[in-house]
């Protein structure tokens, strides 16, 4: 199919602390196995902000940026079997060919040959830095999709955009934290982190089988919508989450815990956590400069978190004994502070990596088809991609009632080439 658009809109990572809305060329099949796709809807995801505030480094500029996409499929390459042009699809975030022995053992995140740089080199996923790979992301009006026969799932007929697009990342990403955690039937859980990604992890606790669910934030609309959904919120800038845990659990803590905020952690900014930091506010500095050696804050805008491993102390201080901990939350390669040896002494189990998306994604647009779940319900803004830039920033500085922004490509308001 040949199509006459000479350019498309796109958002693009130009320097840290620096993207725009540009004309980008369209993109075309460079091997037998890619596919192009029309994007009807795409998102913002708190990744994205890590890149921008220079929290994960190695950005090439230039690089579309995004990592959730619903679309139509337009081209196929001649390698490419079970798509053809008309379907409507939910792109996975990860990559993955589908054929090698980590994708086939179900760990899609790992693929061995979707990242150029090499077996070793790790996950690749769009719109991310040169070490996976720098392909280009999906907040556009098209994309190129790379081993589209395994990285495109079809999307049922009953499943709306707006829940399609919830299961590209956020929603599969929430239900991997919950599988590393170990959570299991009778658990009580903690949630670290009432974003998007925590919502979903809670979502998912609760369906693997969680008795209870205490989640910790410190933004109050966040907690609200995680009490929408019977969990348990702790505000950390009115009380101490270690505290509060070990009370409302007889003193012995949670069995599982899944952190969902990473490295962009902030600190309390009042009450009795605040004083109770588990390290010294010198130590979460280096770490800062350690995490984000080149960010460029515009004023309030763009700022790295000041507490990059805050989320880890919390979670081995509010794990029993012998309790599992699972890692969602972004950490770039060269952050390596991390509690070991209190870990150690407390026999915990920690798991952490990238979601293994392909794996997980088939079920919930299952279960999101069957209604039993509707991640609908965490989306807080819709706009088109002319408002994309404005939306980075409201939701960068974390404003009450930004959770997740979803970005509608046929919305009449979306630019137009």
């Amino acid at each position: 199919m040949q199509r006459k658009v000479p350019a498309v809109k796109a958002v693009v990572w130009h320097d840290v602390g620096d993207i725009r809305l540009d004309d980008v060329p369209v993109p075309t099949l460079q091997e037998p196995t890619d596919a192009i796709i029309r994007i009807t809807s795409s998102a913002i995801c708190g990744t994205d902000l890590h890149l921008v505030r220079g929290t994960m480094s190695g950005m090439k500029p230039g690089t579309v940026l995004g990592h959730e996409a619903v679309g139509v499929v337009e081209e196929v390459g001649k390698d490419v079997r079970g798509f053809r042009p008309g379907d409507r699809v939910v792109v996975c975030s990860t990559i993955s060919c589908g054929y090698c022995s980590y994708c086939r053992a179900g760990y899609f995140g790992q693929c061995d040959n979707a990242n150029p740089n090499g077996p070793q080199a790790g996950t690749s996923f769009f719109g991310g830095p040169e070490a996976t790979g720098a392909v280009d992301g999906l907040q556009a009006e098209y994309a190129r999709i790379p081993y589209a026969t395994t990285t495109l799932v079809k999307v049922p007929d009953t499943v709306i955009d707006e829940q399609a697009i919830m299961v590209s990342d956020v929603l599969p990403t929430g239900w991997f934290g919950a599988r590393l955690a170990q959570v299991t039937e009778g658990d009580t859980v903690l949630v670290l982190g009432a974003g998007v990604v925590g919502q979903c992890a809670v979502a998912s606790a609760k369906r693997q089988g969680a008795a209870r669910v205490l989640v910790v934030d410190g933004i109050e609309s966040r907690l609200e919508m995680a009490r929408a959904q019977n969990a348990e919120p702790v505000d950390y800038n009115r009380e101490d989450p270690v505290e509060a845990v070990l009370e409302s659990t007889g003193g012995i803590g949670v069995d599982r815990v899944i952190d969902a905020v990473g490295v962009d952690a902030q600190r309390p900014e009042k009450g009795p956590a605040a004083d109770a930091l588990p390290v010294p506010a010198a130590t979460f500095d280096e770490e800062r400069q350690l995490a984000a050696p080149q960010s460029s804050p515009d004023g309030d805008v763009w700022v790295p978190g000041d507490a990059p491993s805050l989320a880890l102390r919390w979670a081995t201080r509010c794990a029993a004994k012998a309790g599992s901990i699972g890692i969602i939350g972004v950490y770039p390669p060269n952050f390596d502070r991390f509690p070991l040896g209190e870990m150690t002494n407390r026999n915990l189990t920690v798991q952490a990596g990238n979601c293994n998306h392909r794996r997980y994604i088939p079920r919930l647009l299952g279960m999101v088809a069957s209604g039993a779940l509707d991640p609908t319900e965490f989306i807080t803004q819709e706009t088109s991609p002319r408002h994309a830039l404005d939306a980075y920033r409201r939701f960068d500085t974390r404003e009450q009632g930004w959770v997740k922004t979803v970005l509608d490509l046929e919305s009449p308001d979306t630019v137009g080439t």
